[in-house]
């Protein structure tokens, strides 16, 4: 079976190394440009890139898959099937109609729920239990193709949106394995999703991380693990930004009735040497682990023994 094969980060990686070590025949590797980032604007390569390249793959990096050049160039590949993994490109009708036996996605929720850009990230914060990968055959809609097959795994309570996309990543790639191999051997018969259960999961905005201070702490420390690590979960303190990387529930020793004593969402107090935010709806949040801006991550108590806490200090 001859591939062409779509992705960009490192999620996609493990797909393309397991479809290597099968009996296809990946022929073009497809991805985004190399982009320049950091202060020094250093020219950095997509995951997918160096993984292609250090398989002595062919690599092409077009722009945009609408223009002329770029269809005329893949259409001389004549594919038996193209594979899209976190892409970051919508699949035109011409190329979707490209391969002999379709266009085929690995998509990491379990579908219809969490369809769109961000299916981990927004299933964490969320508070859902389960999810898990799912290959579809790609049709023009936003991930509402005809389900090949799926996997369900759980979400663990110390997930963020890297370990569990380290998972998902893992067990995707053995399933687009199984997919390709039972449509060669045609004993795959593909199912319409059921739209009425469609649930969205949009890109994520540098500004979903900004912590609002009046939800419940449990939701708050989900968008903490679930916005890890872009885009952060952040507020201010003195004046300056702070970066919360790891939190948790306050334990019953520390609980406060924040709600009782009027105190308003964002303030901090120390209870037996802990870090601790009031939250929403009487609620409150201990700080695990912190890092003001232009300093180095602390645990929030070496952090409270870098600062003189006052009664009014307040995260906002």
């Amino acid at each position: 079976m001859k591939i062409l094969f779509c992705g960009t980060p490192q999620f996609a990686v493990p797909t393309l190394e397991r479809l290597l070590n099968g009996s296809l025949q990946i022929e073009l590797v497809i991805t985004n440009p190399d982009e320049a980032s950091g202060r020094g604007y250093a020219v950095t390569i997509p995951p997918v890139k160096q993984a292609a390249l250090d398989a002595r793959l062919p690599v092409f990096q077009p722009r945009s898959l609408k223009d002329p050049f770029t269809r005329a160039f893949l259409t001389e590949y004549r594919p038996d099937a193209i594979v899209v993994v976190a892409y970051g490109h919508i699949i035109p009708p011409w190329m979707i109609n490209l391969p002999r036996l379709g266009c085929f996605n690995l998509h990491a929720s379990l579908l219809p729920k969490y369809r769109g850009a961000a299916p981990i990230p927004w299933a964490i914060v969320r508070g859902e239990q389960v999810t898990g990968v799912t290959t579809m055959k790609i049709d023009p809609g936003l991930d509402t193709g005809d389900i090949l097959l799926e996997r369900e795994a759980p979400i663990r309570p110390d997930d963020t949106a890297e370990t569990l996309a380290g998972r998902l990543s893992r067990q995707g790639a053995e399933l687009m394995a199984e997919t390709l191999f039972r449509l060669e051997q045609g004993n795959l018969v593909a199912r319409p999703q059921d739209h009425s259960q469609a649930t969205h999961a949009p890109m994520l905005k540098k500004e979903d991380g900004r912590i609002d201070w009046s939800r419940p702490a449990e939701e708050i420390e989900r968008r903490v693990r679930g916005f890890n690590p872009w885009p952060g979960a952040y507020s201010n303190f003195r004046g300056k930004g702070i970066h919360v990387w790891k939190a948790a529930l306050a334990p019953p020793e520390t609980r406060r009735p924040a709600a009782e004593a009027g105190l308003e969402p964002g303030l901090l107090f120390v209870a037996h040497g802990r870090l601790l935010a009031v939250a929403g709806e009487g609620t409150s949040l201990e700080l695990v682990e912190v890092q003001l801006e232009g300093r180095r991550r602390l645990s929030g108590r070496d952090f409270l023994n870098g600062v003189r806490l006052q009664p009014d200090d307040r995260l906002g």
